[in-house]
């Protein structure tokens, strides 16, 4: 990639953050817990920009089909973590399997959206960046499972009040 590739898509992606940090940070709320959501919505903005390498012209289309797609995907995980729970003593064996089943519903609506989004995402980038749309998405999971578990116990910069 050459310099001026990346110096074009830094200034791209500065003024895409620009544009929609102060919604994100309006969507998380107020306080310290929703500034801290803000930061995390904004790096994974970045990182998903960088790593799928959207255009200016992609990324006014996808990231408002990316946001219905995440809050759908959040609303379905909400619902679904309320049925993982530990199986108990005083729960019977009927209890045990509705709740395995509505659990496997969950995931099964998940994995529908997941596919109803693969393809809506093919209407406005290119079938490689839906991969790497995937990828980036993973690996930034990890990325910051990894920087909240590392050294200290996730007392690390994210976690400490140090801000940069």
């Amino acid at each position: 990639m050459s310099v001026t590739t990346s110096f074009f898509r830094l200034v791209s992606l500065a003024a895409l953050l620009l544009v929609l940090a102060p919604a994100a940070q309006a969507q998380q709320g107020g306080g310290r817990r929703g500034q801290r959501l803000g930061q995390l919505e904004n790096a994974k903005i970045a990182f998903i920009t960088n790593r799928v390498a959207l255009t200016q012209e992609q990324a006014q289309k996808f990231w408002p089909l990316y946001n219905e797609f995440t809050d759908k995907r959040r609303d379905l995980n909400r619902n679904g973590r309320l049925l993982r729970r530990e199986v108990t003593d005083a729960m019977t064996d009927q209890q045990i399997r509705e709740n395995y089943a509505q659990s496997f519903t969950k995931r099964q609506q998940e994995l529908n959206l997941e596919k109803e989004y693969f393809e809506k995402f093919q209407k406005v980038i290119t079938l490689r960046q839906v991969a790497q749309l995937f990828m980036a998405e993973r690996d930034f999971t990890k990325e910051v499972i990894k920087r909240v578990a590392g050294p200290g116990g996730g007392r690390g910069p994210a976690g400490s009040g140090n801000d940069e």
